[in-house]
């Protein structure tokens, strides 16, 4: 089992490290402290040919895989979380599964402009009441000849309000739970489709988390993304690879943080001495940097699995776990390292504590992903 990149994926990161040098990482603090979305960044990203990494030159895609696609995320990460998120959200959660469950006319339609960049993509699953209980969705689609109406609200879309496609998911029977949930392609413009509230968050915050809303909302049955009744399985194999995402971006954030850390440590003195030659300092850092290996070790190893087509939900479940406790403890140690000003708001270690946080909590809490390991230990 070789984890090693390939030479072209060697030579995908270090473009991908030269785009976000480049392209994000000089706005970044700016956009996090304006709560400010930058529709060019994405742009930038699909010019680039980094929107559809793992999907078929045939769809717009680049030909690459999971392991492609998890290094974008970590790459962008490392300089800014709020892009990772975008782009990871964009590729797991909706040009995947058009990809996975579309039909032909479908992908045309739909996962071409995604994947090429021409067109940016979020989703709908959480809605105010359900938190992690995906199953017990209040949001419902009705049958009315070749369209179903679409009623109800979904919280916390990234890139919600500013994305051209949405998958939503809604309950076509809301008597059988888990087994009346269907998935939707929707179109922004789509009669009945509104964006409510757009959050303020602790971090990710150039990173738009928007309300949807559907009132009558029309969509065509030809918009709808597998059969009746086939939601659940269709969110919970989003979420897989989604989790994967999650985890690359924490191992970004704390791997950016470490290079901060590392960065004021050689250029700090206390009682004239260079910070770094303390070991309590030192020690510091190995733990971290020991930390984030054994995160992006687990994060690839639930890429490489998908990218086989082998089993990977347990994997990624672990991979994200493992990867969001390692962001927020690299970064609160990484904040201690600057001391006070690791506290202040004009460096970056600051905006990536913030940032860590969430990888805890999107794409199912880590409570949800211990749960997820558990059932795997206990079936073996």
């Amino acid at each position: 089992m070789d984890f090693s990149l390939t030479d072209a994926q060697r030579a995908l990161q270090q473009d991908l490290r030269a785009f976000a040098a480049r392209e994000v990482a000089p706005t970044a603090a700016a956009r996090d402290e304006d709560e400010r979305f930058d529709p060019t960044i994405f742009r930038a990203i699909g010019a680039a040919g980094f929107a559809g990494l793992p999907f078929p030159g045939q769809y717009g895609g680049a030909g690459g895989d999971a392991v492609s696609s998890a290094l974008a995320t970590e790459e962008l990460s490392r300089v800014c979380a709020a892009t990772g998120i975008m782009l990871s959200t964009h590729v797991s959660l909706v040009a995947w599964p058009v990809f996975r469950f579309g039909t032909d006319e479908q992908k045309r339609a739909f996962l071409a402009p995604l994947a090429s960049g021409e067109k940016l993509g979020a989703y709908g699953l959480s809605e105010p009441d359900s938190g992690g209980d995906d199953a017990g969705i209040q949001t419902t689609a009705v049958r009315r000849g070749d369209d179903y109406l679409l009623q109800g609200a979904k919280v916390f879309s990234i890139n919600g309000g500013e994305a051209d496609i949405y998958v939503v998911y809604a309950a076509t029977d809301p008597t059988q739970r888990s087994r009346g949930m269907t998935a939707f392609i929707l179109e922004k413009g789509m009669p009945g489709l509104r964006f409510g509230k757009t959050e303020r968050k602790m971090g990710v915050r150039s990173a738009v988390a928007a309300e949807l809303v559907f009132e009558d909302c029309v969509v065509p049955a030809a918009n709808r993304l597998g059969a009746e009744g086939e939601g659940l399985k269709i969110a919970l194999a989003a979420l897989d690879g989604g989790r994967t995402g999650i985890a690359a971006l924490a191992v970004g954030i704390a791997q950016g943080a470490l290079e901060e850390a590392l960065a004021h440590a050689r250029g700090r003195t206390h009682f004239n001495r260079p910070l770094l030659d303390f070991q309590t300092t030192q020690f510091k850092l190995a733990d971290m940097q020991t930390e984030i290996e054994a995160a992006r070790l687990l994060t690839r190893r639930a890429a490489w699995l998908e990218a086989r087509a082998a089993p990977y939900t347990r994997a990624s479940a672990m991979a994200k776990v493992m990867a969001s406790d390692v962001a927020m403890r690299v970064t609160t140690e990484a904040v201690q390292i600057l001391g006070g000003y690791g506290y202040m708001r004009d460096r970056p270690v600051e905006r990536m504590m913030r940032d860590a946080k969430i990888t805890q909590i999107y794409g199912g809490t880590n409570e949800v992903q211990r749960m997820v390991i558990a059932r795997h230990v206990l079936a073996e």
